[in-house]
């Protein structure tokens, strides 16, 4: 297959459209035409259908789409990491990481890879697993730490490697007057009375109290730790927090969730291709920081 052809099928497959398809490439619609119809005739089979409201993929057309991504997708990232070599690695190592690593484990890394770089730069962007991800397999970010509930199946992003760094525990975080702070652990169905705070009405939290026999009474939605610390120091809702932000929930009552509660995979998710110089020595540094926590 000709990747040129390819790439203009992939245009077009996503606008739905000759026309449209031909404008983003700067093509006119008789060569765009003319290309899709030479791919069809070198795989032997139509890949697009000509409907009254546009075109339609055939089931052929879908697979073939989904390795024309997967290839548009290195060339970003060719272009990306060959731009790095060209200024001779003097960019600045991206980082994308989920806030509470922003707050609990890329500040201890990055001060572990400055004492044998001593003028590493840094730029860390926040971001969720399947944003990090997509940024990441397009060269805008060189490494990113991600997590997924250990409950679900495991996630492996396409194109790109995952490092596994810890599993994360999670602690019931209460009001330092809460009746049962001065427990040595707590069970989660003990708190089925209490008002909780929780960044998503869906997310682990609220799968973790289900699984515990009851639906949590969400009293705040809300993902800034400022926030979720006042409620909780004000004794106005529980949480769980995890093991990476323990350190910060310093006016709060944090206890062991009895049986173990609900825990979380953290991992780093790398790029194919050259690589970053620092990102060895970036990972390195976030698994020896993840070993302490």
């Amino acid at each position: 297959m000709d990747p040129r052809r390819l790439l203009t099928f992939r245009a077009v497959a996503h606008e739905r459209s000759f026309s449209r398809a031909a404008r983003g490439l700067a093509l006119s619609q008789p060569s765009v035409s003319n290309q899709v119809a030479a791919l069809e005739r070198e795989v032997g089979l139509r890949l697009l259908a000509r409907e009254p409201g546009g075109l339609r993929l055939e089931p052929e057309g879908a697979i073939l789409l989904e390795h024309a991504d997967a290839i548009a997708d290195r060339l970003e990232l060719a272009r990306a990491q060959l731009a790095d070599a060209a200024r001779g690695y003097r960019a600045r190592l991206k980082i994308g990481a989920f806030p509470t690593a922003l707050a609990g484990l890329i500040p201890a890394a990055i001060d572990r890879v400055r004492l044998e770089h001593p003028d590493m730069k840094v730029v860390v962007d926040e971001g969720g697993a399947a944003e990090l991800a997509a940024r990441v397999r397009a060269g805008d970010l060189h490494l990113a730490v991600a997590f997924q509930d250990s409950m679900l199946p495991r996630e492996e992003p396409p194109g790109l490697e995952r490092r596994d760094l810890l599993r994360e525990r999670f602690r019931v975080a209460m009001a330092a007057g809460h009746p049962l702070a001065a427990r040595s652990e707590v069970a989660l169905a003990e708190l089925r009375d209490d008002g909780w705070t929780a960044a998503q009405t869906d997310g682990l939290i609220v799968r973790a109290c289900r699984a515990a026999g009851f639906q949590p009474n969400l009293v705040s939605i809300t993902a800034d730790q400022l926030a979720i610390r006042a409620l909780i120091g004000r004794g106005l809702a529980v949480t769980l927090t995890p093991a990476l932000l323990a350190e910060h929930f310093t006016e709060v009552a944090l206890r062991p969730i009895a049986g173990g509660g609900p825990a979380r995979d953290v991992y780093v998710l790398l790029p194919p291709g050259g690589r970053h110089p620092l990102v060895a020595p970036a990972v390195e540094a976030l698994e020896a920081a993840s070993v302490d926590l």
